[in-house]
């Protein structure tokens, strides 16, 4: 494996007091595809430390100054997860063994063949690598939820399913949209596992759970001795996730400050751990999900406007469950579980129940209802009062009273009238109601056209027919 097979180039540090050599290890590696910086002696190597990231370090041995083996300490020490080689040109056993007891990777007697170097420099790296991969896996199964698969026939969620097939390969930042409790990390979850990024991790973080101080520690880490309680340094979540994705929930809670430490990260792909001067490098794919209006929030100042265009490359709105027609008997039926049923009435009202809280709702009034139901069949029961009194002043299965058809059957007066319902419904929305109805905008368009609907005609009609 070479430097440029890995996502981000490794950063090399090269630190010999001979410039011509140090010139040679520089080009040599360089072209390997390694990001390279060099130094010609110990302190210059740690003020080069201070502020960058090394995964692999080739220190000289015999240095005016501070020597290589007292570098080795000093840099294990405040950077240990950097893997560091030795060279020197008067070997002895006693040396070799002190280097590998301070943590060195390797120890090369001079003169050796470039080529060896090489091998142990990427021996290295691939060290390093792997053992970033453990870090990142053990950080997955710390934080590791059960998470349920997707479902749904209706259109507005067949059209959900379309993108993500689109979206999921592409390596672009995707704002997911959408009311509490429909899904939005379940969307996350499917267009990680569809991008080329599935095998490495994906990490989520919800904005809204944080306060501010543990906000910024979390994605960004920390070091030791930083504030408070950091007994220990610690890697950030865009760290665990390098390679990978992250996903931020509710990111219109971001405080001002860390959106703007966001927006860095996203731009050059740099950061640094709260407490430290030295930047890291990471590539990081970004997922993001609000219930807010963000577009909105730009214009009130509460949100930054070049971060707002940064994440929403894309946009995937998930419709709420009110708007998923058909899709809660799937849904019932699925969280239920082998060996469980319903009693039809009962299904019924969980079909004309409109569910603000929508599928996590849902998830809560099933599971109550397996609860103190006494068998292993649901009845009406068993289901929470609001889903049995509400759902049953409604007239119909999530559908709005039908508008007045003026005594006519004729299907073209028919046809227009649920358009016009349904723009009514959606504010005038042309987006909205297409997804609604189950086609696509160019038709909905025609449709328009065809039947001489006016905005004007919609924006009278909302108040008495608007939803």
């Amino acid at each position: 494996m070479t430097a440029t097979q890995s996502t981000v180039p490794l950063d090399l540090l090269v630190v010999d007091d001979d410039p011509e050599f140090r010139e040679t290890l520089t080009s040599r590696f360089a072209r390997q595809g390694f990001a390279v910086r060099a130094a010609s002696c110990g302190d210059e190597a740690l003020g080069l430390a201070a502020r960058w990231h090394f995964d692999v370090a080739i220190f000289d041995m015999m240095m005016p100054g501070m020597s290589g083996l007292e570098l080795l300490r000093r840099f294990k020490e405040l950077y240990p997860e950097c893997e560091v080689i030795l060279l020197t040109g008067q070997g002895s056993i006693e040396t070799a063994v002190e280097a590998m007891k301070l943590g060195a990777y390797d120890y090369l007697q001079k003169p050796f063949p470039l080529k060896e170097l090489e091998g142990v420099v990427v021996k290295a790296s691939e060290r390093r690598n792997l053992r970033k991969e453990n870090t990142q896996l053990r950080a997955m199964l710390d934080r590791s939820q059960p998470s349920s698969e997707m479902i749904g026939q209706s259109p507005a969620m067949q059209e959900v399913f379309r993108l993500i097939q689109r979206a999921g390969p592409s390596d672009k930042a995707i704002l997911i949209l959408g009311e509490s409790g429909t899904g939005k990390e379940l969307v996350a979850r499917a267009l990680h596992r569809a991008s080329s990024r599935a095998g490495k991790p994906m990490v989520t973080i919800n904005c809204a759970a944080l306060p501010e101080t543990l906000l910024e520690s979390e994605l960004f880490g920390h070091e030791k001795g930083s504030f408070t309680g950091a007994v220990n340094a610690k890697a950030g979540l865009f760290e665990v996730a390098d390679g990978g994705t992250l996903f931020i929930d509710e990111i219109g809670e971001l405080p001002g400050p860390l959106q703007a430490k966001l927006l860095r990260v996203l731009e050059d792909g740099s950061m640094r751990r709260i407490g430290s001067v030295q930047e890291r490098r990471v590539n990081v794919r970004l997922l993001a999900a609000t219930n807010r209006n963000l577009a909105k929030e730009v214009e009130l100042k509460n949100f930054r406007e070049d971060l707002y265009y940064r994440i929403n490359v894309m946009s995937l709105e998930l419709p709420p469950l009110r708007e998923r027609e058909g899709d809660i008997r799937l849904l019932v039926h699925h969280f239920l579980g082998p060996g469980w049923e319903i009693e039809p009435e009962a299904l019924e009202r969980m079909e004309r129940y409109h569910w603000p809280g929508n599928i996590r709702q849902l998830i809560n009034a099933i599971e109550r209802a397996k609860i103190l139901c006494d068998s292993e069949t649901i009845t009406l029961k068993d289901l929470p009062r609001e889903v049995v009194t509400e759902a049953s002043k409604r007239p119909g299965a999530n559908h709005a009273p039908p508008i007045a058809l003026n005594n006519t059957d004729d299907l073209a007066a028919i046809q227009r009238s649920k358009v016009v319902e349904v723009l009514c419904r959606e504010g005038g929305n042309k987006s909205k109601a297409a997804r609604r109805l189950g086609i696509d905008r160019r038709k909905l368009y025609r449709l328009l056209e065809k039947y001489s609907i006016t905005d004007s005609e919609i924006e009278s009609l909302r108040p008495t027919q608007g939803a």
